[in-house]
C-alpha cells in the first residue's frame, strides 16, 4: 500500500471517529431534551386546568353561575383531552359527573358534590405531581446515563485519537530516522549498512535502492582500494629507486616513508623508522634534526659518506590533498588542507666540484692576468711620459683607450678574486671600529677625477658626528665607490649625486642617489645576482656583472643589508647598512 493511500486511511479514520462521536452526543442530548420536554409540557397543563377550574369553583364559594360555569367546563374539557397519567381518565369522569351534581341537586346533594369535585381535583393534582417527581426521577438518571455515554465514547476517542497521534507520526519519523543514521554510516565508509522496512510502500522501495548504493559504492571501494595498493607500490618503486634522499612526514610528523639513499645517508633502518615520530629519532641523530631545520636555505648540506664529502640541497614540499571534514554532522569543504611534508635531498656533489673548479679556474686566471696588466699599465704610463718621446694626438688616444680597457681588465679581473674569495669561503674581513663618514669620506675621493670629468657634483648629506660602525673598512669602501662608478657611469653631464649617510634606530645607512633614467621593476630583483646586466640602449659601457652581487656578499658577511630604489625617469638610489659598534 501506498503511503499516500496510508495517510488517506489514516485522516478518513480521525474524521470518521469524530463524527461518531458527534453522533452519540446529539442522540443523548436529543433524549435529555424530550424527557424535559414531557415534563414540562403533559404533566404541567394538566396543573394549569385543575388550577383554573379550582379558581372558577371557588369564585362563589362552590355555586356555579352560568359565567364561570361555562369556564369550569371549558377548563374541565381541556383536561379531558390532557389524559396523561393511569387513573387520571377515572378522576376526570368522576369530577364530571360531581360536577354535573352541583347544578341539579338539593343542597346537601351540592354539598356532597362539592367535597368530591374538590376531592377529584386533589386528585388529579396528585397524580400529575407524582408524574412530574417520577418523569423528572426519569429524566435524571437520562441525564446521568447519557453523561456515563458520552465520558465513555469521549474517553474511548481520546484514547484512540491518543494512540493515533503517538503512533502515527512514527510511520513517516521511523524510517526518516533509519534512512538518516543510514546515510550517516555511508558517510563514515560503513558500506555494510542496510535498511530494512516492512511493507510494499514507498519506504520499502527507498530501502532496496539504498542497500544497492551500498553495495555498488563498497564494491567500487574495493576496486578503488585494489588501485590505490597498487599505485602506493608503484610509487614506493619509483621514490626507492630515485638518485636522491626522499623523506616523507605525515601532519604528526611521523615517518612515512623514506628511501634506501635516504636511509643510507641516515644510517638508519626502514623497519626502525617507519611511524616513528621525528622527536623520538631527532635526540639520536643530529643530521635528521639539521635536515628538517636546515632545509631552504640557500648553503648546500655537507654530509661524510663512502670515505667523502658529498654536498646535498635541501627542499621541502608540502603534500596538500582535498579537506573533507565532518563537523556537527555536515559535511565542509575546502580546497585543500596540508597532510605533511616531504623531504627531498638532492645530491649536488658533481655541480658542488664542477663550480669549484671553475672558481678556481678563475682565481687562477685572474691571477695570472693581473700581472701582466700591470705590467701593460705601467709600460702605458712610460709610454705617456714626455721624457721618452713626443707623440701625436692619434697615438696619445690610442694609449687612451688602451689605459681604459687595461683599467676595465683590472677592475673585473680584481671582482673575479674577490667572487673567488666568496665562493671558497677564504673571504678574510678584518673588522674594526671606524667612523662612517671616513669611509665615505674615502670612496668619494675615489671617484672625485671621473666626477670632475662629468662635471658632476658630489653632494655628502650627514651629521657630522655619527656613532662608529663594526666594519671591514676596505671591502666597505670598494662597495660605496661601486655604488659611486655605476652613479656616474648612468648620470647625464653637469648633473648631481647625492651621498647620504644616516643614523636609523641602531644602524648607520649608506646611500647613493642619482637623477639617470632609472631601472625598471622587473631587473631590480635581479640586480645583486651574480653575471646578471641590466639591458642597456649602448650609450653605457656594462660591466662584468659581478659588482652588485660581491657588494652584497661583502655587506652581509659584514652583518649588513643591502638593496635599491629605483623608478623610471626618477633615477636611483642604492643603499646598505651596517649596525652600530
Amino acid at each position: 500500500m501506498k503511503i499516500k493511500t496510508k495517510l488517506r486511511l489514516g485522516f478518513m479514520f480521525l474524521f470518521l471517529v469524530v463524527i461518531g462521536f458527534g453522533t452519540i452526543s446529539l442522540y443523548h442530548i436529543n433524549e435529555i431534551s424530550i424527557r424535559s420536554k414531557i415534563v414540562l409540557k403533559d404533566n404541567y397543563n394538566s396543573l394549569v386546568f385543575v388550577s383554573q377550574m379550582r379558581k372558577w369553583l371557588d369564585a362563589q364559594d362552590g355555586l356555579l353561575n352560568d359565567e364561570n360555569r361555562k369556564n369550569f367546563y371549558a377548563a374541565l374539557e381541556s383536561e379531558t383531552k390532557n389524559l396523561t397519567e393511569a387513573g387520571e381518565e377515572t378522576a376526570v369522569r368522576k369530577l364530571k359527573n360531581y360536577a354535573d351534581m352541583l347544578i341539579g341537586g338539593g343542597e346537601a346533594i351540592r354539598q356532597n358534590a362539592l367535597r368530591a369535585v374538590r376531592e377529584e381535583l386533589s386528585r388529579i393534582d396528585e397524580l400529575n405531581m407524582l408524574a412530574i417527581v417520577k418523569k423528572n426521577d426519569d429524566a435524571q438518571r437520562a441525564t446521568e446515563k447519557a453523561t456515563m455515554y458520552l465520558g465513555v465514547t469521549a474517553g474511548l476517542t481520546f484514547m484512540v485519537l491518543f494512540s493515533f497521534v503517538v503512533n502515527f507520526p512514527g510511520f513517516i519519523a521511523n524510517p526518516l530516522r533509519n534512512l538518516l543514521e543510514g546515510i550517516r554510516e555511508i558517510t563514515r565508509k560503513n558500506y555494510s549498512q542496510q535498511l530494512y522496512f516492512k511493507g510494499n510502500d514507498e519506504f520499502n522501495e527507498l530501502a532496496k535502492a539504498f542497500n544497492k548504493m551500498a553495495r555498488e559504492l563498497r564494491n567500487w571501494d574495493n576496486s578503488n582500494l585494489a588501485k590505490l595498493k597498487s599505485e602506493k607500490q608503484r610509487i614506493e618503486t619509483i621514490i626507492e629507486q630515485m638518485q636522491d634522499g626522499i623523506i616523507g612526514l605525515n601532519e604528526h610528523q611521523e615517518i612515512l616513508f623514506m628511501n634506501r639513499v635516504a636511509l643510507d645517508l641516515l644510517q638508519l633502518q626502514q623497519d626502525k623508522v617507519l611511524g616513528k615520530n621525528t622527536s623520538e629519532l631527532l635526540a639520536h641523530n643530529e643530521l635528521l634534526g639539521r635536515i628538517l631545520v636546515e632545509h631552504g636555505k640557500d648553503t648546500p648540506l655537507k654530509i661524510y659518506i663512502d670515505g667523502k664529502q658529498s654536498y646535498f640541497m635541501v627542499e621541502k614540499r608540502a603534500i596538500m590533498i582535498p579537506n573533507v571534514e565532518s563537523q556537527d554532522e555536515e559535511t565542509l569543504l575546502e580546497v585543500s588542507k596540508s597532510a605533511g611534508n616531504v623531504y627531498i635531498l638532492k645530491n649536488i656533489t658533481q655541480f658542488k666540484e664542477l663550480d669549484e673548479a671553475k672558481t678556481n679556474f678563475i682565481a687562477t686566471v685572474s691571477h695570472e692576468l693581473k700581472t701582466p696588466l700591470s705590467s701593460i699599465k705601467m709600460s702605458l704610463k712610460l709610454l705617456g711620459d714626455k721624457r721618452i718621446g713626443e707623440m701625436n694626438n692619434e697615438q696619445l688616444q690610442l694609449i687612451g683607450h688602451i689605459n681604459d680597457d687595461s683599467e676595465r681588465l683590472l677592475k673585473i679581473t680584481g671582482e673575479l678574486l674577490n667572487l673567488a674569495q666568496v665562493e671558497t669561503g677564504n673571504l678574510q674581513l678584518n673588522m674594526v671600529q671606524v667612523d662612517p663618514l671616513e669611509i665615505t669620506v674615502f670612496a668619494m675621493e675615489a671617484v672625485a677625477f671621473q666626477a670632475t670629468q662629468k662635471e658632476i657634483e658630489l653632494q655628502l648629506v650627514s651629521r657630522k658626528k655619527l656613532p662608529f660602525i663594526n666594519a671591514d673598512v676596505q671591502k666597505t669602501t670598494w662597495v660605496l665607490v661601486n655604488f659611486l662608478s655605476n652613479a656616474l657611469r648612468y648620470s647625464t653631464m653637469k648633473s648631481k649625486i647625492i651621498i647620504q649617510v644616516v643614523q636609523i634606530n641602531k644602524e648607520i645607512e649608506f646611500s647613493v642617489k642619482d637623477f639617470g633614467k632609472g631601472i625598471e621593476e622587473q631587473y631590480q630583483k635581479r640586480l645583486f645576482d651574480r653575471y646578471y646586466q641590466v639591458p642597456t640602449d649602448g650609450q653605457n659601457k656594462s660591466g662584468s656583472g659581478l659588482g652588485l652581487a660581491i657588494s652584497k656578499d661583502f655587506i652581509e658577511a659584514e652583518n649588513g643589508k643591502i638593496w635599491v630604489e629605483s623608478a623610471i625617469g626618477e633615477g636611483s638610489r642604492f643603499c646598505f647598512s651596517l649596525p652600530l659598534a
